[in-house]
């Protein structure tokens, strides 16, 4: 079994998304230099209020994996993008069963540093709502954290026949204001969007740290 190389990196989330992985056991955690909204790769633009995101100074970029879009503000995140080989001991040909560890790895660092007391990993279908398919945190998919009914950590994945990539994310501070402001539909309120993220309270670099000791 290969061990994990740990990385961190830094740049534009757009050409982070783009860029194929090696392909070797790796888990990397990214941040970004600046505001940026990241749509899924079948998410229409007209969901996205641009007037607004040029307002608020919010860079938009796309991902090659679904789901609603993802907004990131520096310093307000943690991400971690995971890559398994083909036929890994953890690799699954199941797509939805094969998000599970990935959030159960997640839910064992959070609640070694106390953010995940009576949390659980989703292992249903996915479930959308009106406001999923703008807004990621919206919906619920296989391997998410959900804390309370909120969504604590979101997952989505691409895969091709000798790699999956799994992209994972909490949210350390939640913006419904800002978030509902990007959406073209004026029927979202920010109120509407309150309620689904819950927040994660250690800081960056602790959240980090408990998530490596956590790799299986």
């Amino acid at each position: 079994m290969q061990p994990w190389r740990v990385e961190h990196s830094c740049g534009d989330a757009g050409a982070f998304h783009t860029a194929d992985p090696d392909g070797t056991r790796s888990a990397t955690f990214h941040s970004v230099p600046r505001p940026t909204l990241v749509l899924g790769s079948a998410q229409p633009e007209a969901t996205v209020d641009l007037e607004a995101a040029v307002r608020l100074g919010v860079h938009i970029v796309r991902r090659r994996s679904g789901g609603g879009g993802v907004l990131l503000i520096p310093g307000e995140f943690v991400w971690l993008d995971l890559v398994l080989p083909a036929g890994d001991p953890l690799w699954s040909d199941d797509v939805g069963a094969s998000m599970v560890w990935v959030g159960e790895l997640w839910q064992r660092a959070l609640r070694a540093v106390g953010d995940a007391d009576g949390s659980l990993v989703h292992r249903g279908p996915l479930v959308r709502n009106e406001w999923s398919q703008a807004v990621c945190w919206a919906g619920v998919g296989s391997g998410e954290v959900l804390s309370a009914g909120a969504k604590l950590v979101g997952i989505s994945q691409r895969r091709t026949r000798s790699w999956a990539r799994f992209q994972s994310m909490c949210h350390l501070v939640w913006r419904p204001e800002m978030v509902a402001s990007l959406v073209t539909d004026a029927r979202l309120l920010a109120s509407d969007l309150a309620g689904l993220a819950a927040t994660v309270s250690a800081g960056d670099a602790v959240v980090q740290a408990a998530l490596v000791g956590a790799l299986p």
